[in-house]
């Protein structure tokens, strides 16, 4: 039996723990919380927020001359995969949800922020190129070039960072995922993101928001080229342990402490 478990025994056997409450378990933003239309995205046409799971995840909207632009995140459940450019700017290359579900998230780099009512410990999530931006970087289109260029050994490449943030708005650090890579040695190993992978963010730790950016080696005087598109689905934390379990934790592990000290003696 180790310290923790015994710790925890100690608290139960004292009646200072109650057996009956539960081990925090994951909670997912899953997006097929919200209600959606078949084959349709939330696009409001005003700057809001939205909630699934434990999240809230903001979206803008920029009238520049009528139905126009959004920034930051939609919630779609589009399939198509095969139609280019801004038009189909909500779907997702993977063709549906991760895990088989419907609803997944888009975001258009403005400055799209996943926040927490209360500090979570981040797990991770499922993350796809966009339909717009992974067809761009394929074929190249009238604002961002073919990647690997005409002779395919153009070393290019599409990153997207998240950033952890703590309550006082501290960065808890960071996780990269390259979205596209074309700076291998052999260019049959150069890949465009097409399914869900699953990111890893346990090394963020304990955060009150995650913020989400990208970066791309086809640049131009205007900033990037590449279409600033991503989608997320499936973000899972953990609840943080409150201070008072925390203590009742600490107290335990004193008192088996303190015990095993009396039985060497």
């Amino acid at each position: 039996m180790n310290i923790r478990t015994l710790a925890l025994a100690t608290l139960v056997s004292s009646g200072a723990l109650a057996l009956s409450q539960p081990a925090a378990a994951a909670n997912v933003s899953t997006f097929d919380d919200l209600a959606l239309a078949p084959d349709s995205y939330f696009f409001p046409q005003t700057s809001t927020t939205f909630t699934s799971g434990a999240a809230t995840f903001n979206h803008s909207f920029n009238d520049w001359g009528g139905d126009c632009c959004h920034t930051d995140w939609v919630y779609s459940n589009l399939t198509d995969t095969t139609t280019e450019g801004y038009l189909n700017q909500h779907s997702a290359i993977a063709g549906g949800g991760a895990e088989g579900s419907a609803n997944y998230a888009v975001a258009n780099i403005g400055a799209p922020v996943a926040s927490f009512a209360a500090p979570v410990s981040v797990l991770g999530a499922w993350f796809t190129n966009s339909t717009y931006a992974a067809l761009s970087m394929l074929n190249g289109d009238g604002f961002a070039k073919q990647f690997g260029g005409a002779s395919g050994s153009d070393a290019d490449w599409f990153m997207l960072t998240i950033t952890g943030l703590d309550s006082f708005g501290q960065s808890t650090g960071s996780v990269d995922f390259m979205l596209a890579d074309y700076r291998f040695a052999d260019s049959a190993d150069d890949y465009i993101v097409t399914d869900w992978r699953w990111v890893d963010l346990s090394a963020l730790g304990t955060v009150s928001s995650l913020q989400f950016a990208l970066a791309s080696s086809d640049n131009g005087a205007f900033g990037m080229n590449t279409p600033a598109y991503f989608a997320m689905d499936n973000l899972a934390v953990a609840a943080v342990p409150e201070p008072e379990q925390a203590a009742l934790l600490l107290a335990g592990l004193a008192l088996v402490g303190a015990v095993a000290r009396r039985r060497m003696v």
